[in-house]
């Protein structure tokens, strides 16, 4: 029966595999499954996928309690331009926002390195002759002649939906609601976005910006939504549908359907949720979270056991890691690093006859060489493949074969040859490119939040992550590695992890000196019923815990630092612990310059509604290999004998050194013979690499 077997369900859509984790909340048992990833309709591959729990848990349809899904779906309609046909209304005289931008150049000394097209043209940017006061005073009014005329465009341009930014509509949003009425009255099927319910703040470039992108992939979302839930209704799943959103919280379908700009980073997000639950557990004060997939390779760095929000976020930039490239985003999310660099990372020879691997990727379909799906270009996993990391016959749980001939055949024909290397030569090049990119991308972002990647502990996960983990590591100066269980789904563990959560962000600029405790308690109060409301939208029992911050900034920058707040608020207070804050991210501070509240954040979320990862206990010893496999050690530099182990065999407490293989379901982990590994009490494998352990 439904109710004797509760089971909770994580779905996570990933560019080349969907991953699935089942939770039986009665014994705690955990079952995963992998299917490739269908890009045409991920819907196709999550319901192939599903069926794989339906002979070991009969039943479990009846029986789910909860389904959370993460996808990377609104982040590659952006990159890939396959969004909807999207006009944007703004106030007359400010049509061009969306190209000046910031007058920022992508690079000092590169000229014509320009940033991406804007996603709407200058013909469908249409001007309305309305005007809001920097005070929230209308001078004018929406004239209905104007939105009439703009809708005479939009249908014989085809569009398919439409944004509206007006000036200062963050202060007075009456004018675009306005505008909303009249598209509502005169087209009534097409999608409207506003930027006072997207993104209520200050800095119009960046506001307009982030309603664009909402407008351009909210009706695919939409679709995408409705199927996938009217797919799981009439597989005859009835529990409701939860969707991980970019600030590491799930989210209502509604929510998520209204504002898909908030799953911008919904599939990343959700390992770096069991790197902090990992770290919280063990007290590390430092924990850099690593996803390596087929498609790419994601890092966060959590600092003092806490994921770290940005609202800097930029999607689909021009120049990869170069900031000022993209489409600003200015949605809380995760602040985390993303790199072109999976296992389906196209090796190749450039123009100064160097080998480059990635951005470019094979992704699903037709994937590596040795998947046997028609790749016929040499990828990181054809390397790994070569160097003996992986097992041909026992890949993603055996659920596929690998051709490792054929992979060889790729690395000798297109970079062995031309470059007269060995194979061997080819794959460790191959494999070492990827990992020295990955290395070069994860220290700017560890330095850019203050961090020292030689303190961190590194938590590795995703398929291909275990597998580069370690020489990864190794450039890094990382001492201490470590892999948890289910490493190759651990970010759709991670949805298991995440509670419901939301938060809201206002403008409310007001000198600190005049600052208002009663009218800013009252702000704070109303945003806190709306999340409130939200919050019961996706789950209505279980307490609810709220954090509320201002952004405070001095007078006359154009950036802030988050200033935590408690329930009494007094000017000398916030100015001591902004100061405090600021001096931390900077290096100084004024206290002879005043300084302003900008923003009212408040952030809630259910507790209690997420997954606690649990200690077990084991009676060590040392762990019994499987069996023995020829590998690459960079250490050896040479193929030497690596024992192998079955990961189901491994309990807390059990130690072993390199070489070492760890199988499991659905990855692979590589030591070399320079570590040591011990089992923990989570079940996670704990590497020392040699040196000394921060």
């Amino acid at each position: 029966m439904a109710s004797d077997r509760p089971y909770r369900l994580g779905v996570d859509v990933g560019g080349t595999f969907t991953d699935f984790v089942l939770l039986d909340e009665n014994d705690g048992a955990i079952r995963i499954a992998k299917s490739l990833t269908t890009p045409a309709d991920p819907s196709v591959g999550v319901f192939t996928g599903l069926r794989a729990f339906d002979d070991p848990c009969p039943g479990h349809i009846a029986a789910t309690n909860r389904i959370a899904h993460a996808t990377t779906l609104i982040a590659n309609t952006v990159i890939e331009r396959k969004g909807a046909v999207t006009a944007l209304l703004t106030t007359k005289g400010f049509r061009d926002i969306l190209e000046l931008r910031r007058h920022t150049r992508v690079t000092t000394y590169e000229l014509w390195e320009d940033p991406p097209e804007p996603l709407v043209p200058r013909w469908l940017r249409l001007p309305i002759d309305e005007r809001v006061f920097a005070d929230g005073a209308v001078l004018k009014a929406v004239p209905r002649d104007d939105i009439a005329a703009a809708v005479e465009v939009m249908q014989r341009e085809g569009v398919e939906s439409v944004a509206v930014a007006f000036l200062h509509s963050y202060v007075n949003p009456e004018n675009e609601r306005a505008a909303r009425d009249f598209l509502a009255e005169l087209a009534p099927d097409l999608p409207v976005t506003l930027s006072s319910d997207v993104l209520p703040q200050i800095k119009e470039y960046e506001r307009t910006s982030t309603t664009v992108v909402n407008g351009y992939v909210k009706p695919l979302a939409q679709t995408y939504l409705n199927n996938l839930g009217n797919g799981l209704g009439e597989t005859g799943y009835t529990a409701p549908l939860q969707i991980m959103l970019s600030n590491g919280g799930l989210g209502s379908t509604d929510t998520a359907g209204a504002f898909p700009i908030r799953l911008i980073e919904s599939g990343p997000v959700a390992g770096a949720i069991v790197g902090r639950q990992i770290a919280q557990n063990l007290d590390l004060a430092d924990v850099l979270s690593f996803d390596m997939g087929g498609t790419t390779a994601k890092a966060c760095l959590i600092r003092d056991q806490a994921l770290p929000i940005t609202e800097e976020l930029e999607v689909a930039r021009a120049k990869r890691f170069t900031k000022s490239s993209g489409f600003p985003v200015g949605v809380p999310a995760v602040s985390m690093i993303e790199i072109g660099a999976g296992g389906g990372s196209i090796a190749a020879i450039n123009r100064m006859g160097l080998v480059q691997v990635g951005p470019e990727s094979a992704g699903a379909e037709p994937g590596p060489i040795c998947y046997g799906q028609g790749g016929a270009n040499p990828t990181v996993t054809d390397a790994d493949l070569t160097l003996g990391y992986l097992n041909p016959d026992n890949f993603a749980g055996g659920s596929m074969a690998l051709d490792a001939k054929g992979a060889a055949a790729g690395l000798e024909e297109q970079i062995g040859g031309p470059q007269q290397r060995s194979l061997i030569e080819a794959a460790w090049t191959v494999h070492d490119v990827i990992n020295e990119t990955m290395a070069a991308a994860v220290r700017m972002h560890v330095t850019e939040r203050g961090g020292n990647p030689e303190a961190a502990t590194m938590v590795a996960f995703g398929g291909a992550g275990p597998v580069h983990a370690f020489n990864l590591a190794r450039k890094l100066g990382i001492r201490q590695l470590m892999v948890p269980l289910r490493a190759g789904v651990l970010s759709a563990l991670g949805l298991l992890v995440a509670p419901p959560a939301y938060d809201i962000v206002r403008t409310y600029k007001m000198p600190l000196v005049s600052l208002a405790p009663d009218d800013i308690g009252n702000q704070f109060d109303q945003m806190t019923a709306e999340i409130e409301t939200l919050l019961d939208g996706v789950e209505a029992a279980g307490p609810r815990h709220f954090r509320r911050s201002l952004d405070v900034g001095y007078v006359g920058q154009s950036y802030q630092v988050t200033v935590p707040v408690e329930d009494a608020l007094s000017a000398d207070a916030v100015f001591d612990l902004f100061a405090t804050l600021y001096r931390d991210k900077y290096g100084y501070f004024y206290d002879d310059v005043p300084a302003e509240i900008v923003n009212l954040r408040v952030f809630g979320e259910i507790e209690g509604a997420g997954l606690q990862l649990t200690p077990a206990t084991g009676s060590g010893g040392d762990a019994a290999a499987t069996g023995a496999r020829a590998a690459y050690s960079p250490a050896a530099g040479a193929m030497i004998d690596f024992a192998v182990y079955d990961r189901g065999a491994l309990a807390p407490g059990m130690k072993f050194t390199g070489p070492a293989i760890v199988e499991e379901q659905t990855s692979t982990t590589i030591i070399d013979s320079d570590a040591t590994v011990e089992i923990d009490s989570f079940g996670s494998l704990v590497i020392t690499l040699p040196g000394e352990t921060p």
